[in-house]
């Protein structure tokens, strides 16, 4: 019996060929069992380091960014900035770094650790003395001063070794001129999310924290606070940059564009942040 040969020859080579196009239609997508046996495609994952004045703001972000990118698997770590940069600058396994303090990333960038002109600012960022309801101090009235009542024993900030909030407290406390009066009685946080945790939980009677953290769900309805303003500590200038090591060097830069896009600033907005260009 004579076979005929169609556009693709022999049945063995149409065989071939449908196998190598199932194999490069498979390309990128690793199948992942699920609990009902069938198979998905793995997502893809995007780590992240950010600071912890973020933890809110970032988030409710990532929540609507994967509303829109399902595919997209963003992990959040919080810290503080210049412990991030530290470990960074030993080529910590993460995509993308949004800082507190935009000059961490800038050192990463010059040190040729970062995806080239991938430096962008997010936001400003503001300090608050922070007390809670069930305190008798009366911090929208006095303002810095009532830092210096003397029935406080214990005062939060972050520490300024590494946390660019700590810094700025300390500076507007020194601005201020009442830095020398309560220093002996300065408590200090990992970080600034730590740093609210203290007064939060009354470890310390009162704190300087981030306006996005005083804004946040867990904290608005349990205290009050006064703005410090901003002329009274070094603009805290945020900013991010992508790490030159990327996994997956598009997603990441989704996540990027979409915490400075509309909806990213709406956010940030949201909890108390300042906006480049605004």
């Amino acid at each position: 019996m004579k076979m005929t040969m169609g556009v693709f020859g022999t049945p063995a080579r149409r065989l071939s060929l449908l196998v190598l196009l199932g194999m490069l239609g498979g390309c990128g997508r690793t199948p992942v069992p699920t609990p009902d046996g069938r198979e998905k495609a793995a997502r893809r994952p995007v780590a992240v380091a950010a600071a912890a004045d973020l933890k809110y703001a970032l988030d409710e972000t990532v929540v609507e960014f994967q509303k829109e990118y399902p595919e997209i698997e963003v992990k959040v770590s919080y810290g503080s900035s210049g412990t991030f940069h530290a470990q960074l600058s030993n080529k910590a396994p993460f995509d993308l770094y949004f800082s507190a303090d935009i000059e961490y990333p800038r050192r990463l960038a010059e040190a040729g650790l970062t995806v080239p002109k991938s430096e962008f600012l997010y936001a400003t960022g503001q300090i608050v003395v922070w007390v809670r309801n069930e305190s008798k101090l009366d911090v929208k009235g006095r303002g810095i001063e009532v830092l210096n009542d003397p029935t406080i024993r214990k005062i939060a900030i972050a520490n300024p070794k590494h946390a660019p909030y700590g810094r700025a407290a300390e500076a507007a406390l020194k601005t201020l001129g009442i830095y020398d009066h309560i220093q002996d009685r300065l408590v200090f946080g990992e970080n600034i999310a730590q740093t609210a945790q203290f007064v939060e939980s009354g470890a310390a009677d009162v704190g300087v924290i981030a306006l996005s953290l005083a804004m946040a769900p867990a904290m608005r309805e349990k205290g009050r606070y006064w703005i410090v303003p901003l002329d009274k500590y070094p603009r805290l200038e945020q900013g991010g940059v992508i790490l030159a090591w990327a996994k997956d060097r598009q997603a990441t830069e989704e996540l990027r564009a979409f915490v400075v896009g509309n909806q990213g600033r709406a956010i940030l907005r949201k909890y108390g942040f300042l906006l480049p260009g605004e």
